[in-house]
């Protein structure tokens, strides 16, 4: 288990006033089964943070790779239908590869979430024709094919790609900056 989430789970009863195991019978309670349903709900009725939501809602959920035996099959999975954005998780791994240092992949249910010491892309075949970079770059300008992001959500920017060829310099560049921030 990746050692911020086990600090997070660690914390959780201080910073959230409950268990994991009382949260899910919370939420049960609640007959939510959304992810960003749990989220909202967590965050506006109990005042829980967006991280410590969202990883309660990864938990009760199973949705994350801590979750399952087989992270080889969240990757798969996502791209069921969707077969022809596999390639561009391909190509932007191999290139994030040559950075020349250690990262984790860290699979989601429905994204990957890349990682140093701290998360920096998330990479998301958001639909049958679009495949979306979600970048942490707090405090940066959106400009080029950067957009801005909705606030306090998990990324703070967006790319958006609709052709492979769209992985260009540009693209690189950003996912450096954010790979660089993150160590």
């Amino acid at each position: 288990m990746d050692k911020a989430v086990l600090k997070m789970l660690e914390n959780l009863k201080e910073k959230t006033g409950r268990s994991l195991e009382e949260w899910k019978k919370v939420i049960t309670a609640q007959k939510i089964s959304k992810h960003g349903e749990i989220v909202k709900f967590l965050k506006e009725t109990h005042n829980v943070t967006h991280g410590y939501a969202s990883e309660i809602a990864l938990k009760v959920l199973a949705s994350d790779a801590d979750s399952t035996a087989n992270t080889d099959e969240l990757i798969v999975s996502q791209y069921k239908g969707k077969e022809h954005l596999k390639p561009y998780y391909d190509k932007l791994i191999a290139e994030i590869e040559k950075f020349g240092a250690a990262f984790e992949i860290a699979p989601k249910k429905t994204y990957v979430s890349l990682k140093r010491k701290k998360q920096f892309i998330i990479l998301n075949p958001a639909s049958k024709t679009r495949f979306e970079i979600g970048f942490n770059l707090k405090g940066v300008e959106p400009k080029g094919k950067l957009e801005a992001e909705k606030p306090n959500g998990i990324c703070s920017h967006k790319i958006n790609l609709a052709d492979i060829k769209e992985i260009d310099k540009e693209v690189i560049a950003w996912i450096k900056m954010a790979f660089d921030n993150a160590g």
